[in-house]
């Protein structure tokens, strides 16, 4: 538990040999589920590699009072997972509506991309005004950190910070809706 506690405030503070050590200690049982609930090795693949950059961008969503951090990730992996093959269900069942798959695939990707599009918009419809102008300036009028905070007379550090908490709150926000960020 200690060494938990430990690992989390190092990840915190940025210290990359923590990463790979978790890497190193956890990635083998987290491909291995993920494996395991999609059958594919390229999903497996894929969510191994979100769920440490997900640990990476959130070390403190694990919380070492509730359970050891293998099993944290473990759990994550899971309902990545879970997710996956929820969101390859509903594209099959799309294409089967459809009828002809192979022309209708890039149709069921716009579908689906219209989708999450639609959520992530009311997701950042949902922030609150001081995020939300970061959150547009940057991604919706392209705009840099530099230029975002020079248009809202803000220091640049405000300005990466409110993108960054917006982001994470998106991000939340489609976790609860069953959508992966």
């Amino acid at each position: 538990m200690d060494a938990d506690i430990t690992l989390r405030q190092r990840l915190a503070a940025g210290d990359d040999a923590a990463l790979q050590h978790t890497y190193d200690r956890c990635s083998s049982l987290v491909y291995r589920l993920a494996l395991r609930v999609t059958r594919s090795r390229e999903a497996a693949e894929e969510i191994t590699q979100d769920v440490f950059v997900h640990l990476w961008e959130h070390p403190y969503a694990f919380d070492p009072g509730r359970g050891n951090l293998r099993t944290w990730l473990a759990l994550l992996a899971h309902r990545r997972a879970v997710d996956w093959v929820r969101r390859e269900e509903r594209r099959r069942r799309l294409l089967d509506a459809v009828g002809n798959p192979e022309p209708a695939a890039p149709i069921i990707d716009v579908i689906i991309a219209d989708e999450t599009g639609a959520r992530v918009r009311h997701a950042v419809a949902a922030l609150p005004l001081r995020l939300r102008e970061a959150i547009e300036l940057a991604y919706y009028h392209g705009r840099t950190y530099r230029q975002a905070a020079a248009e809202l007379g803000l220091p640049e550090g405000t300005v990466k910070s409110r993108i960054r908490t917006g982001l994470r709150s998106i991000a939340d926000t489609l976790a609860e809706e069953g959508s992966t960020p």
